[in-house]
């Protein structure tokens, strides 16, 4: 085994536009909005780009070596996570996501969690994160007559703002570069797009909206160790994202049980396996397999970690590391 990339599979979007350039030579024209960078589905798969397997899809590579590249307590019957790039250049639609029991009774698909990380924002960058002061009943007549914004919980973010958004959380984005985990579900509801046209799903959204929750900035929980550190920022049953910022060399291990994805933020480093080097710089997604034994991170660089966790380890993990905690 060794680290995966994968082609990029870029999407058009109406509130898209041209900041992926920022780090990528192979944008196409038009407003793009996603860059999916691991993908497994059955409408869209990445195709691996480097090494012995390039040209074979990721489902079929699954196939053929499904516990070395999943590991022994993931699922082959469906892939858990979705990562892409959006560029938010205009609003989003306000939208929501269901949670698995709605997705599956009503969508025959998973419901969708996600974590924000903001690459890059505009001065006046926003997002709206639940509601406010506001009863289903409210929010309902306030759709219906187009006035929806007094009671939408809008924030101001910048660049390096992370967001763990739930399922059941209304949202939406505007002036933003991010990077998105998320479940391996494309499912959305839109209750209001800026009259653009776009199908609406309000009878969908009102049923899965939950007015309780809203989503703060993850603070993270920051652990200095030589060479590099180390965030925890969130997790739950679907996935975990920590970030690791390298300033000389990390030495990690796969883990037999689960795959990792490493998405680099910013700068450049190489990545250290028994049977060779993988470079990766700003921009790239990078797959560890479960099977690949031990690695090193060597550079000067940032990525964010995925992956599903085997929640009682990884607590046990981070109450572990508390001696070493400092403020990043």
């Amino acid at each position: 085994m060794y680290p995966l990339k994968f082609e990029h599979i870029y999407v058009n979007k109406v509130w898209g536009g041209r900041n992926l350039e920022s780090f990528r030579e192979d944008l196409p024209e038009g407003k793009i909005g996603e860059s999916w960078e691991v993908a497994c589905r059955k409408d869209v798969v990445s195709i691996i780009s480097n090494g012995k397997y390039k040209g074979m899809s990721l489902d079929k590579l699954i196939l053929k070596e499904s516990d070395a590249i999943l590991g022994t307590k993931i699922s082959n019957k469906h892939f858990p996570l979705l990562i892409k790039f959006l560029d938010a250049q205009s609003k989003l639609s306000i939208q929501v996501h269901p949670n698995d029991f709605y997705a599956l009774q009503n969508e025959n698909d998973l419901g969708k969690t996600e974590a924000w990380v903001v690459l890059d924002a505009q001065e006046n960058a926003s997002m709206v994160l639940g509601v406010k002061d506001c009863s289903p009943d409210g929010f309902k007549e306030a759709l219906e007559k187009g006035d929806l914004e007094p009671y939408l919980n809008r924030i101001s973010v910048k660049k390096g703002d992370v967001y763990f958004i739930q399922s059941g959380l209304i949202h939406t984005m505007e002036g933003v570069l991010v990077a998105e985990i998320q479940q391996n579900s494309d499912t959305t509801y839109r209750v209001y797009d800026y009259n653009r046209g776009r199908e609406l799903h309000i009878k969908k959204a009102m049923d899965v909206i939950d007015f309780s929750i809203h989503a703060k900035k993850a603070s993270g929980l920051c652990i200095h160790k030589e060479g590099y550190e180390k965030t925890y920022y969130c997790y739950d049953h679907n996935f975990s994202l920590e970030k690791y910022k390298i300033e000389g060399s990390c030495i990690e291990k796969s883990d037999k049980e689960r795959f990792y994805i490493f998405i680099c933020i910013d700068g450049e480093g190489l990545i250290r396996y028994s049977n060779g080097i993988e470079e990766i710089r700003k921009g790239d997604t990078v797959f560890i397999p479960a099977g690949l034994g031990a690695y090193t991170l060597d550079g000067n660089f940032t990525l964010l970690k995925a992956y599903v966790p085997n929640i009682e380890k990884l607590e046990k993990e981070i109450l572990g590391e508390i001696k070493y905690l400092s403020d990043c």
